[in-house]
């Protein structure tokens, strides 16, 4: 990644792409760190920190942590990724809509996704309203009008439009996918204070406290146990990430006139885990519904219903692993139609050996599919849960970079690397090509 990105700085246009991705990213961090007007910051902050281990605290992770001191850019890209994820499913389930995106061109793509940005602009004055909700039943407001309410909420809905303009404008003259990027840079910046929580915790062992749930009490032998784990998964993800079923496909030889095509052979590649990290940011979004209704419904933040979804809960980690095994399976029919690649390699003169071309093909390729997404589903089942379950153990309930910001971080690095790569290989071959 390293020696990538070097390369890069090498390339005079990239090198203007690169600065101006730093740029946005720097503009992104310090609208995280300007507060809303009319919000007691500092008993938010103590409250999100006491709540660090039940959805709440999941959310102001995945924010960078803006969303538990109510700053300009607290809601960040939630309101995008929730649009962006009922798009997709309306898609499905709407033939105008499926149709607009296989048969609209650059027309309909565009399409989907101006109706994307204003199902996020809803979804930001919704998600705004409800948090002001929360803030003002927890008793976190200077003053309580109608002013107060208009100027927290807008600012809350501005700031999630803005956050999906800074990704628009890295993914269209930047490197790389914008809203990821954005995400990857929040959960980075959490990464001091993991090893700031870490420290405290050891220092309060050591000086003799007990953990009363408002401290965190660590022991020092955890330290290097939580620094190996955190190796072990991120070797673990970049392996599961980079694997792939490679399925065996030749190509009949055609006489046209009098040359001959085709004959040769070829791999079909199947990523083990084809849906990336997006099962797991689905699955959150789901999670986070009761903390929505809750901030609605005062009455419940306290409630069995509540602490029911809190993170170290066995029902809250059930609900979470099936919901991340049913998105899996979902998100990789979408990404691999079998009948649709087995009607166009038959189209093509292809076939795999073994196997009819037509149906026989596409069942074959259903069947490795569903074993490759079940796998994948697997892997990324333990990489979500797995923390949880550390947290739940050792009582460490501030730990922010778990196994499911692990895979968010690699697979954007990765993600970033290959689209550098790209551009790189295209500026080479620029000179054969003029």
């Amino acid at each position: 990644m390293i020696e990538t990105i070097r390369n890069a700085w090498k390339v005079p246009e990239l090198k203007r792409k690169l600065l101006y991705v730093v740029f946005i990213l720097v503009v992104f961090r310090l609208g995280n760190n300007i507060p809303v007007p009319f919000i007691n910051t500092i008993e938010l902050q103590n409250y999100f920190d006491a709540a660090s281990s039940n959805i709440l605290g999941l959310m102001n992770v995945m924010s960078g942590g803006s969303y538990g001191r109510a700053t300009m850019l607290a809601l960040s890209i939630q309101p995008y990724i929730n649009a962006s994820i009922i798009i997709q499913l309306l898609t499905v389930a709407i033939p105008p809509l499926e149709r607009l995106q296989k048969d609209g061109g650059e027309a309909g793509r565009k399409m989907i996704e101006q109706i994307t940005r204003y199902t996020t602009l809803g979804l930001g004055l919704l998600q705004g309203f409800g948090y002001y909700m929360l803030i003002r039943t927890q008793g976190f407001l200077a003053s309580e009008n109608v002013w107060t309410a208009i100027v927290i909420i807008m600012t809350f809905t501005a700031g999630s439009v803005f956050v999906m303009w800074l990704g628009e404008q890295i993914t269209e003259n930047g490197v790389g996918n914008g809203i990821s990027i954005l995400l990857f840079a929040g959960i980075v910046s959490r990464a001091p204070n993991a090893v700031y929580y870490m420290y405290v915790g050891a220092k309060n062992w050591l000086s003799g406290e007990k953990s009363d749930g408002s401290n965190l009490v660590l022991h020092p032998a955890f330290i290097p146990v939580l620094i190996i784990g955190a190796f072990l998964i991120l070797v673990a993800v970049v392996f599961i990430t980079l694997s792939e079923r490679r399925i065996p496909v030749m190509y009949a030889k055609r006489v046209v006139g009098r040359k001959m095509y085709g004959g040769q052979s070829t791999t079909m590649p199947i990523k083990v885990n084809m849906s990336g990290v997006m099962p797991i940011i689905f699955a959150q979004t789901i999670a986070a519904i009761p903390a929505t209704i809750a901030a609605f419904v005062p009455k419940l933040a306290n409630s069995a219903f509540m602490k029911a979804f809190d993170t170290n809960t066995l029902f809250y980690n059930l609900v979470y692993a099936l919901l991340i095994v049913g998105f899996a399976y979902f998100y990789a029919t979408i990404q691999f139609n079998p009948v649709e690649v087995a009607n166009n390699l038959k189209k093509q003169g292809g076939f795999i050996p073994g196997f009819r071309a037509g149906r026989p093909t596409a069942e074959f390729l259903t069947r490795v599919l569903n074993r490759i997404t079940m796998a994948g589903a697997l892997y990324l089942m333990v990489i979500a849960i797995l923390p949880n379950l550390v947290g739940a153990l050792t009582q460490v309930r501030a730990l922010s970079i778990g196994g499911t910001s692990v895979l968010i971080v690699v697979s954007v690095a990765l993600e970033t690397q290959k689209a550098l790569e790209a551009q790189m290989m295209m500026k080479h071959y620029k000179g054969f090509l003029s």
